[in-house]
């Protein structure tokens, strides 16, 4: 006879924390998704962190959580931190177990967004990120912060797969709190007011600790992307600037990576000199469809041929741009 043997999945106390500054017309759609978590509610709290709003963020997180016993809502009153990392850091403290997830106020984790973190902190992973598409819509404003996302997922993964993580999205985001208080919590992360996550990251890095990705179907966590290119601009300049504080190895392999980009991308130029320039660049856009192409719906999105051909194009002008921006500007975070 064959033994029929139970396998039980191992459900770990799991404490969510949201930083919500002016949120009061997203936090219905966070909170309706939280509530619908495949993951029993003895086993999750959610912390949302009111970082000093002046609409009626406050109010309405209470009002819409106070049936449940596992929400708290709070004020980010005295904040050790200046912006979102001091409103997520008063949460950790208050937070009663050893599994932290991130996420934002304008996002709606899927289902089976802590079952699939949990297997992978059972797996002995003590930071993970995971996978965060944007909303699709049908404004050109979209459809670029749409690629944007998903080559930087697509570089982002790739990199922690060969053990050398250096970003991730915020707003799909997990730690071992013991991990996390290894490595100084967020007191080794001030140099910038926002990329807090991938500060995070290089401390653990540096700490040797294990990362890993959760990239399960039913973890992801959607959002919406900026409606205006001000908006979009301030955003991006803020991610990319954080590169300036990345380990120099990263540095390196990074920045490596979207200078021959860019010498691929302009080598039309030189097409006078020597008809090879004009084949790098028909190489490079060859490649980058045969990426895009297989990877696209593994992070929940969709291009078509031509999308892919002028997306590419944009998104690697607008890194020079955003770079420039951020390292100007140095936009807080709202």
């Amino acid at each position: 006879m064959y033994e029929i043997k139970t396998i039980t999945l191992s459900m770990n106390n799991i404490s969510i924390i949201t930083a919500a500054k002016n949120e009061e017309k997203n936090l219905p759609f966070l909170i309706d998704a939280l509530l619908k978590l495949n993951y029993p509610k003895d086993n999750f709290e959610v912390i949302i962190v009111d970082d000093n709003s002046t609409d009626g963020t406050f109010q309405k997180a209470k009002e819409l959580t106070e049936a449940f016993s596992n929400f708290t809502i709070i004020k980010a009153e005295t904040k050790k931190y200046e912006g979102k990392r001091g409103a997520l850091d008063i949460g950790i403290k208050k937070c009663k177990h050893d599994y932290i997830l991130i996420t934002d106020a304008d996002c709606l984790p899927e289902k089976n967004w802590l079952i699939e973190y949990s297997k992978k902190f059972n797996e002995g992973y003590d930071f993970l990120f995971g996978v965060a598409p944007f909303i699709k819509e049908k404004s050109f404003m979209n459809k670029i912060s749409c690629f944007e996302n998903l080559r930087s997922h697509i570089l982002t993964f790739f990199f922690a797969k060969i053990g050398q993580p250096y970003s991730a999205a915020a707003r799909n985001f997990g730690f071992n709190k013991i991990a996390f208080y290894k490595i100084g919590g967020y007191r080794n992360t001030t140099q910038t007011q926002s990329g807090d996550d991938d500060l995070l990251l290089r401390e653990a890095v540096k700490h040797r600790i294990k990362i890993g990705t959760v990239e399960a179907e039913g973890s992801f966590v959607f959002s919406k992307t900026k409606k205006t290119f001000k908006e979009f601009f301030r955003q991006k300049a803020r991610h990319v600037s954080t590169s300036n504080y990345y380990l120099l190895k990263t540095k390196l392999a990074i920045g490596g990576w979207h200078l021959a980009n860019l010498v691929f991308l302009f080598s039309p130029i030189l097409f006078s000199v020597s008809n090879l320039f004009l084949i790098l660049f028909f190489l490079k856009i060859l490649f980058d469809i045969i990426i895009v192409k297989s990877k696209q719906k593994k992070y929940g999105c969709s291009f078509n041929l031509l999308e892919i051909f002028y997306l590419q194009i944009i998104y690697e002008i607008f890194l020079i741009v955003h770079y420039i921006y951020g390292s100007i500007a140095k936009p807080p975070w709202k």
